[in-house]
């Protein structure tokens, strides 16, 4: 089978970023299946005079657009951005031969050149929502407009309808669907999760050598390790606050932080303000998944974060997956399926919204457990194989391809 991968953001391993779609196709090459993904790029690399340039990598062949994009620019000219993507994209895809379109989000224009493929072409499509667009954008305040709204629920409602299949990156997601879109209920809508690359993260380190030791100067008692974006809704800023009022309690209680966004330095300002950058949060440039398992290994766990917005619960964040996959406790500070998750599996802990003295206390007490750390580490990782596994997500998709061409 030929499948066209659609995703704005794809990234290889040796580059910043999540690998979802990566890890994915190379499962469908080992299948016998052919892909082919068109995406977007900002690395003068693959600057072309032609408006799109086709390299083969790794058994996958790619076709590169030059749009370069950084979370540091305004909405309108990310919007730009997407719209450059829907329009350049949907006459390649127009000009390639496929049996199946993958699309995935975000952002939710993603769907535009899946549905003319499919109505020009016959093409059907699988559309993976990676989150609730536009539900998220329009509940963190960055769609505004009453009739932009309805024009975005209309659009995803169609891609919806059309879609052959949908993939929600989580249970809530899908409850999120469903509610909305009730006639829904009965198409195929499959969940698989984000994955959790365990060959990556039990085999890219080396435990004679320690990074973070070097960088930071000291060997903490106790490391949180965030490795992901700097966004408004990645709220960030509880990170400093709780290591603000931590230090006063244990000093070596560390936090690290890796990543670039918009908020990383309004994220920098606010630690030298209350002066603990440098002391017990440290903050890094993103790096290559490659170099993340060192990262893992050194911490004691992972975390992810989440601005105060109910719509945020069900994110299913790379930074989850990962630190399952290293065999690492995850720290949260929403609800949803992740708190279910932690609590269900005993692999985490869970943060409340406001941080009082109570939470403090309660936190320092956690992370001197190391009988309980210890059998968290062997729970995620457990998880991870059990669950959340590459194969896992690879053996899914492949029997919803199945599906799709049994029912045609």
């Amino acid at each position: 089978m030929r499948i066209l991968y659609l995703h704005q953001y794809f990234k290889f391993p040796n580059e910043p970023g999540g690998t979802r779609s990566f890890d994915l196709a190379s499962g469908f090459l080992g299948l016998g299946h052919k892909v082919e993904i068109l995406t977007t790029t900002s690395d003068d690399t693959y600057k072309s005079k032609k408006r799109w340039l086709k390299i083969e990598k790794d058994g996958l062949i790619i076709h590169y657009i030059y749009l370069p994009y950084t979370n540091h620019m305004s909405y309108l000219k990310r919007s730009i951005i997407f719209f450059k993507f829907l329009w350049f994209s949907s006459l390649k895809l127009l000009s390639l031969k496929g049996d199946l379109l993958l699309a995935t989000s975000t952002p939710l224009t993603i769907g535009v050149p899946a549905l003319l493929k499919k109505w020009i072409h016959k093409t059907p499509f699988i559309f993976e929502a990676r989150d609730i667009w536009p539900e998220v954008v329009i509940a963190i305040g960055a769609v505004e407009s009453k009739i932009y709204q309805r024009i975005l629920y209309l659009l995803e409602s169609t891609i919806y309808k059309n879609a052959a299949a949908i993939v929600p990156l989580s249970t809530d997601m899908k409850q999120s669907i469903i509610s909305r879109y009730p006639k829904l209920a009965n198409k195929s809508i499959e969940v698989i999760e984000n994955i959790s690359e365990i060959d990556r993260f039990q085999s890219g380190y080396n435990e004679q050598k320690y990074v973070l030791k070097k960088k930071i100067g000291f060997k903490p008692r106790f490391t949180v390790l965030y490795a992901g974006t700097f966004g408004r809704v990645n709220e960030i800023d509880y990170v400093i606050e709780l290591a603000a009022k931590t230090i006063h309690h244990d000093p070596k209680l560390v936090f690290i932080l890796i990543g670039e966004g918009a908020e990383k330095q309004n994220v920098i300002n606010q630690a030298i303000h209350k002066g603990i950058l440098n002391k017990n949060v440290f903050i890094f440039d993103s790096v290559s998944k490659l170099e993340l398992p060192q990262l893992y290994f050194e911490c004691s766990m992972g975390s992810s974060f989440v601005a105060p917005i109910k719509e945020l619960w069900a994110n299913s964040a790379n930074k989850f997956f990962d630190t399952l996959a290293a065999g690492r406790p995850i720290l949260i500070n929403h609800k949803g399926w992740q708190e279910e998750q932690i609590y269900k599996e005993n692999i985490g802990y869970v943060l409340p919204e406001n941080i009082d003295d109570e939470a403090i206390k309660n936190f320092l007490i956690y992370s001197q457990n190391k009988e309980l750390i210890t059998e968290q580490n062997k729970n995620s990782l457990n998880v991870a194989k059990k669950k959340y596994a590459t194969r896992i997500a690879v053996w899914k998709y492949n029997r919803i391809f199945e599906n799709i061409f049994c029912d045609t």
